[in-house]
């Protein structure tokens, strides 16, 4: 009798999809809410833009940044708690042993079962540091390059995003139509995005199309408000 195959559906994105969403979720934000705040005060769409630039170039830094210190603190991490574990089995190999033995008695094996296996780990250090890091500690090897990819990632991203809301603004001369053709142009760039990153993230596409919309949208209206407020 035939059988359909069993196809299973897991979030697989990449740390580089990560890092896209990260950036594009704030790029596209943060100088949105600038724009339509300075639209509200400034005298011509000059103001808006410079600003706009200047805020790019500082948020795709500065985030960039951030992603290159995140990443380099999570190999540093890493590799200080290898460090850990080499001396560990070394120094004190029977209570490695037990935490190991533990681990597949956590897996529901039986009292023999678990203590054979953990006598042939222990037989290969390299490979039994392997299975502490990853099992007791929970802790994935990063990739040498990852640093620098996810801070060049993430500003790229966040320079694409934030060049979507400010365009508008290089184009028109009047703040007016420059200020409809933003919010427009970065609505649909929001909702996009949001279904996108829904499919991505394995939630449903339809929400996250409508949440992302709605925070940039408020974000946006806030700035807008507040500079009317003042001016």
């Amino acid at each position: 009798m035939p059988q359909t195959p069993h196809i299973e559906h897991h979030f697989t994105a990449s740390d580089t999809i990560r890092d896209i969403i990260i950036g594009m979720s704030d790029g596209l934000t943060v100088p949105f809410a600038l724009a339509a705040g300075l639209s509200g005060a400034a005298a011509s769409t000059a103001v808006v833009v410079t600003a706009g630039l200047a805020e790019i170039a500082a948020g795709s830094i500065s985030m960039g940044l951030g992603g290159y210190l995140a990443a380099r603190n999570d190999a540093d991490h890493y590799e200080s708690e290898r460090r850990r574990e080499q001396q560990e089995v070394v120094e004190m190999p029977q209570a490695e042993k037990r935490e190991v033995k533990e681990i597949f008695l956590g897996y529901g094996l039986t009292d023999e079962a678990s203590a054979q296996i953990t006598e042939a780990i222990a037989k290969k250090p390299e490979a039994w540091v392997d299975f502490m890091m990853r099992f007791e500690l929970a802790l994935e090897k990063p990739e040498p390059s990852r640093a620098l990819r996810s801070a060049l990632t993430i500003a790229v991203s966040y320079a694409v995003g934030g060049f979507i809301p400010l365009t508008p603004y290089i184009i028109f001369s009047s703040i007016p139509t420059a200020q409809i053709v933003s919010v427009i142009a970065t609505l649909i760039a929001l909702v996009i995005f949001g279904y996108i990153k829904g499919r991505f993230t394995g939630t449903n596409p339809v929400r996250s199309a409508l949440q992302t919309m709605l925070v940039g949208g408020l974000a946006a209206a806030t700035a807008f408000a507040i500079a009317k407020l003042i001016s």
